[in-house]
């Protein structure tokens, strides 16, 4: 645990010369009055396998399918295109949506009998349109603390997202960081991008995979770089080193921003993949142990023998188990690699992917 103590004071004016001398000491009284020294913070994780003791589980309540904009667009697969049209901005599937909060509950009550608390976000609807001065929209959920929320030391940073749908998700957890502040956390929040058009290539070429692979190689993403902006879901972390990956929705500004931010204490390095749509790094590339990592064998990472040459023992997970009708609308099957570790035994596994549960038996986790 890291304790910490904040400190605070108020610039004060006064009429006079005197008046300030005479109340300089009870200046100091109120100031050392009304500044709490927490006992015990909170918040202290600095990587991907210690053992886990509180987590944020989000919720599928109240979920929306977002408006289908360019971002979205070129984050989807065509087969799709026509769902996101027909019900961008309504909710997804009710039948499927009872399914999610099911299992969500599941998941916290097998979280709870292993001895984590859980903390839930809270509930808001979706559906409701907001418009700023450069963009209008409906929200999606708050399903996926880890793509909003990242946690260095015991710093809470809020990342600035890149979908326009996603630009109040923060607002689903500001109950949560508000308690972890006053237990002494640090709080932080990326700076909100516009998300103005120029954010967007607003004529990006998406027609087939094939186009996908030779744009993601030539570095061209459908975010552009006129203000920062990234998803912490592309971020990962090693303790001093945090690895991420550039993306349809994390920019080089946006990691330069968290470069800057974060040193001189953390190093923060770009790693790539054979991505024909990079978003998120967690079903790529995930550390699940001290030099020991996940590397999708459909996506493998250019930088890997810099990994092998330091020591790490780099794994390709089975294929995954999921049936290929199951509606992925944003997603891929490689989210069976997408685990949560406990500690550095115990990891929590989709239920239905037994080849990799089989894997991390042979590596002796549970």
């Amino acid at each position: 645990k890291l304790r910490g103590a904040f400190t605070g004071w108020v610039q004060r004016t006064f009429q006079s010369t005197q008046a300030a001398t005479a109340s300089q000491n009870t200046c100091a009284a109120e100031d050392k009055a009304t500044s709490p020294v927490p006992k015990d913070c909170l918040v202290c994780s600095y990587n991907e396998w210690d053992p886990l003791e509180e987590v944020i589980v989000g919720r599928a309540e109240n979920a929306c399918v977002p408006p289908f904009s360019v971002e979205v667009k070129a984050n989807t697969y065509e087969k799709y295109w026509g769902f996101y049209q027909k019900f961008g901005g309504q909710s997804f599937p009710k039948d499927h949506l009872k399914k999610a909060v099911v299992e969500i509950e599941e998941m916290c009550n097998i979280l709870k009998g292993e001895g984590i608390i859980v903390k839930r976000p809270d509930p808001i609807d979706w559906s409701v349109k907001y418009k700023t001065p450069d963009f209008e929209s409906t929200g999606m959920y708050a399903a996926m603390p880890r793509d909003i929320l990242l946690v260095v030391g015991n710093e809470i940073i809020e990342a600035p997202m890149a979908w326009r749908a996603r630009f109040f998700e923060y607002r689903a957890y500001r109950r949560l960081i508000k308690d972890y502040f006053n237990s002494g956390a640090k709080w932080t929040t990326a700076p909100k991008p516009t998300m103005a058009d120029e954010l967007y290539d607003q004529n990006y070429p998406i027609h087939s995979v094939e186009d996908r692979h030779k744009l993601a190689a030539q570095g061209k993403f459908v975010t552009t770089e006129f203000e920062p902006c990234f998803d912490a879901a592309d971020f990962i972390r090693a303790g001093r080193d945090i690895f991420v990956q550039r993306s349809q929705v994390t920019n080089y500004m946006g990691i330069e921003w968290m470069r800057r931010h974060l040193a001189p204490d953390y190093r923060v390095h770009i790693i790539s993949f054979k991505d024909p749509n990079p978003m998120h790094i967690d079903a790529t590339f995930n550390i699940i142990g001290p030099g020991l990592v996940l590397s999708n064998p459909d996506r493998p990472c250019h930088q890997i023998e810099l990994f092998k040459k330091a020591g790490w023992t780099v794994i390709q997970p089975p294929v995954p188990l999921i049936p290929d009708d199951h509606p992925l609308w944003m997603s891929s099957k490689w989210l069976s690699m997408n685990v949560l570790m406990l500690d550095e035994k115990r990891v929590m596994v989709d239920a239905n992917e037994t080849s990799i549960q089989k894997m991390f038996e042979k590596l002796g986790m549970s």
